[in-house]
């Protein structure tokens, strides 16, 4: 397997009973670099997501065929530590959701789970971590308040703050702006790109103009079919397939 590949999927299909909703998509997810997955609404974006760390296994009926290897090793074999794998492989949802503790206690809530205990240990966790997320400036005086009162941006820092607290390899985004005004945005945008340096990034962006802004690769996914993948720079300026122009002029979707 190619060394500078991090996530293959191969010939993945999903499906919710008897509906399938990914059909034989193969493609790579490059390590150190932000894959964005774009296409309309329904399509199977998010649930190729969360296939890659096998938070799809808590949907009933959910089944797959083919495979998604992370550094060269099936995730879905029998011998997998799932917990293992979501620590190495974090996901981030659209609505940020604190948990009812102080910022401190949210980001060391994870690292206290996995047996630390140490407060100097668990003070480096939380600065490093929100350091990473581009928001120890904003909150370093205000790590006893309550996470709750933070805003709705900083709320989304926060959680990639908490998964960073986790050391993943790879971070799943599913629309992590969809809820935040230009400014919140540009900074997660930001944080995204500070990332990249030290763990690999897939995002289904809220937009295909979020997906120009950050793609190193790209993968135009349509009604459950990968219809196209290539560089960012490719897709959104010289795309090969009339679908993917189509949908990144406006013209459908």
């Amino acid at each position: 397997m190619d060394e500078q590949i991090k996530i293959q999927v191969d010939q993945f299909s999903a499906a919710y009973g008897n509906q399938e909703v990914l059909h034989n998509i193969t493609l790579p997810v490059r390590r150190n670099e932000i894959l964005a997955v774009f296409g309309p609404a329904g399509g199977g974006k998010t649930t190729l997501l969360r296939s890659m760390n096998r938070l799809v296994d808590n949907t009933r009926h959910a089944r797959h065929t083919g495979r998604i290897l992370l550094d060269g090793r099936d995730i879905f074999a029998p011998e997998m530590d799932v917990v293992g794998l979501r620590r190495r492989v974090g996901m981030i949802y659209a609505l940020p959701v604190p948990l009812p503790m102080s910022v401190y206690d949210n980001i060391a809530y994870g690292p206290r789970m996995s047996g630390i205990r140490d407060r100097k240990r668990l003070d480096e966790i939380v600065e490093r971590s929100l350091v990473r997320a581009a928001m120890w400036d904003e909150v370093c005086d205000r790590l006893d308040e309550s996470a709750l009162h933070l805003s709705g941006g900083q709320q989304q820092r926060l959680s990639i703050a908490r998964v960073l607290a986790m050391e993943p390899e790879v971070i799943l985004l599913d629309e992590p702006t969809a809820a935040l005004d230009p400014v919140s945005t540009h900074k997660i945008e930001q944080t995204l790109f500070d990332l990249k340096r030290q763990c690999t990034v897939v995002i289904v962006p809220h937009n295909t103009q979020q997906a120009a802004r950050l793609a190193d690769h790209a993968a135009f996914i349509l009604m459950g079919e990968l219809v196209e993948y290539n560089t960012g720079h490719q897709i959104f300026t010289s795309p090969q397939d009339r679908r993917t122009e189509d949908y990144i002029t406006g013209r459908f979707g």
